[in-house]
């Protein structure tokens, strides 16, 4: 794929040292040309391998150094576009085995087999947590993170032992792991500079009363999916009480794909309101009343053997009719777009098969990686959506000869577009490519990008004097 994209991605990125700067764009390049591989691979050679492993445990480097750059160029692709941003926060674990877990720390607890005592063994697990948020158009086009947070437990303490000794709502929220919500919204939107766009997004645990309060601050929008039945208008009623007493106003038809990646459509009775939403009670002498926008969403008639899908959504925006409940629908039905990244940052990126000691190692590999797994996301949504675009923007001019010769020749008078080359790598990864098929995703790409990179390596190796110009 070239300079060109890493070089983007490292205009504000600034280690306080050329030569790290230098490594940085090194490294950057190479996992984005092997994402799936081992360092030692990825790199080529034991003594970039050697300058790679002293990059991450330098003391000058940090997760948020590394993604400086890709946070720039973030706000400038968002900058370039028009309408609301969605901005998708979530929260994923990444599990090791190590000899020396206490160098990395702990996620949670979990339960193995089953001794002779008739007891499971329990253990806790080691790994790092990171909350992302990641900003997509409308359409679901990935333009890139905009905060990231890392952290690990020393000695993990379950949220249910917690609960038994003091009441969570009660805590102030300062003082809870889940105040990475309101930080990743509150440094999201400072990176936009234009909070009336953006639109944050996020599953049953950014339910959070001090982040209704924050966007409210900040002049912002939220759209998070409701986990607590919390008290409205006076406080003599709740939610789901205003709610059961709301006319449906419509049906709204969704397709997705079940566990097992099967393309499923449900409809859907929709109900929306606005009221008066209240503050917990032990919080309300602290924060205001707000007035929210309510959206009720329940599959009818869900087939036997699955889940029906109900969806209970709360926000700032507007939702006064039915094509307002509809579009929040479509907007958080994106959210599937951030699992899509942590799934390709996991298994494409193969985080959890790095060997590095320390948290502060992984996190900064993981840094690193991420944003290469935001460009094979946005790479995959680029073919979908701008099929027609020019492929220079993606693909030097030798790939682009190396694709042109590994296509059949039924497709040989096929336009060259962006489609017909993403289309060519995907074929490298594995996809048939039948009128059948749907559009490749991000496993055959980031398979077929690697066998590009290979192919390429080959060619300039058998022609050192050829032009490598950059697209």
């Amino acid at each position: 794929m070239g300079q060109r994209w890493v070089e983007e991605e490292m205009t504000g990125c600034d280690l306080g040292d050329a030569r790290l700067n230098q490594r940085l764009a090194v490294m950057l390049e190479a996992l984005g040309d092997r994402p799936d591989k081992s360092l030692p691979t990825a790199f080529q050679g034991w003594a970039n391998t050697k300058a790679a492993y002293r990059f991450f445990a330098n003391e000058n480097v940090s997760e948020d150094k590394i993604l400086e750059g890709h946070f720039a160029a973030s706000a400038l692709r968002i900058q370039a576009t028009d309408g609301p941003i969605l901005i998708l926060q979530d929260t994923t674990e990444f599990s090791f085995k190590r000899s020396s877990p206490e160098k990395i720390g702990f996620t949670h607890e979990s339960t193995g087999r089953k001794m002779k005592e008739g007891r499971h063994h329990k253990y806790t697990v080691c790994g790092l947590l990171m909350h992302a948020s990641l900003a997509i158009t409308p359409e679901g086009l990935p333009l890139g993170l905009t905060a990231a947070k890392f952290w690990s437990r020393d000695k993990f303490k379950g949220a249910n032992a917690l609960k038994r000794k003091v009441n969570p709502t009660r805590v102030p929220i300062e003082q809870k792991e889940s105040m990475r919500w309101l930080d990743n919204l509150q440094r999201s939107t400072e990176l936009t500079g234009s909070p009336e766009r953006c639109v944050h997004i996020g599953d049953r645990e950014s339910d959070i009363f001090e982040l209704f309060c924050l966007a409210q601050d900040l002049g912002t929008h939220f759209l998070v999916r409701s986990c607590v039945d919390r008290l409205a208008e006076d406080g003599g009623t709740t939610i789901s009480q205003m709610m059961a007493e709301t006319q449906v106003s419509g049906t709204h038809d969704i397709h997705f794909r079940d566990e097992r990646g099967n393309q499923q459509q449900a409809t859907l009775s929709v109900k929306h309101a606005e009221m008066t939403v209240c503050p917990p009670i032990g919080k309300q002498k602290k924060y205001p009343k707000q007035k929210l926008g309510i959206i009720f969403a329940e599959e009818i008639s869900p087939p036997e053997g699955r889940s029906p899908i109900i969806w209970k959504l709360i926000t700032n925006l507007s939702v006064a009719t039915h094509a307002d409940a509809v579009q929040k629908l479509v907007w958080y039905s994106r959210r599937w777009n951030i699992e899509t990244f942590f799934k390709t940052l996991k298994t494409g990126c193969r985080i959890e098969d790095i060997r590095l000691a320390t948290a502060g190692r992984l996190a900064n590999c993981i840094a690193l990686c991420c944003v290469v797994s935001w460009r094979i996301s946005w790479l995959t949504i680029l073919r979908r959506q701008f099929s027609t675009a020019s492929p220079a923007a993606v693909f030097t001019d030798i790939e682009r000869a190396l694709l042109d010769r590994s296509m059949p020749l039924n497709r040989q008078d096929a336009r060259r577009d962006i489609a017909f080359y993403m289309t060519a790598v995907a074929r490298l990864g594995g996809y048939l490519d039948r009128s059948s098929d749907p559009p490749p995703g991000t496993t055959v790409l980031w398979r077929g990008f690697i066998r590009l990179a290979d192919l390429v390596a080959g060619f300039q190796t058998a022609n050192p004097d050829a032009s490598s110009t950059c697209g």
